[in-house]
Parts: C-alpha cells; sequence; structure tokens
C-alpha cells in the first residue's frame, strides 16, 4: 500500500491537528504542513506512525504532568470538495 506523504498532505489541502492526550490538557494545534515539510522532507510520512514520535504537549510538560501519547485530526479540504462538486451545476427554474 503507498505510504501517504506530507506532499500528498499539502496536495491535498488538507489540515492536520496534533492533540494532546492527557485528560488534564486535551490541547489541539494545527500543524504547518509546509513548515513540516521544509524541515522533515516532502517524502516524509504523515501518518500517525511517521509523526508521532515527533510531538510533545508543551503544556503538559510545562505543568509537570506525564507524558501522554498525542494523536491526530485529518481535516480534509471540504470547501475545495464541494466546489469541484458544484463547478458544473446549474440551477433549474422548472415546475414539478
Amino acid at each position: 500500500m503507498p505510504r501517504k506523504t506530507l506532499a500528498d498532505t499539502l496536495a491535498a489541502r488538507e489540515s492536520i491537528y496534533v492533540n494532546c492526550g492527557h485528560p488534564m490538557c486535551c490541547k489541539s494545534t494545527k500543524l504547518d504542513i509546509q513548515a513540516l515539510i521544509d524541515r522533515l522532507g516532502r517524502d516524509h510520512g504523515s501518518m500517525h506512525d511517521d509523526l508521532v514520535g515527533l510531538f510533545v504537549c508543551s503544556n503538559c510538560k510545562a505543568a509537570g504532568r506525564d507524558r501522554r501519547q498525542v494523536f491526530f485530526t485529518c481535516i480534509p479540504d471540504y470547501e475545495g470538495q464541494q466546489r469541484a462538486r458544484n463547478r458544473d451545476w446549474k440551477p433549474t427554474f422548472e415546475k414539478r
């Protein structure tokens, strides 16, 4: 199965959020995909297993909480999908 890369994520205009797994925190931060590409390269994977080791919650670290695993939320480009879907749509004013 082909691996999804950061370049694929950027091209699809998807948003990725990293979320803290600690129940006292639950901080969520939107990732800058282009900054990740600049740091890790275009061919670096963008799936959970590829990214999980790179992130630690700074709020929990500052508060002295135990380290919990982070998780990720990927949000597709719904607006772009809707725009593509409705591109050829023309209203009709016929009576049924």
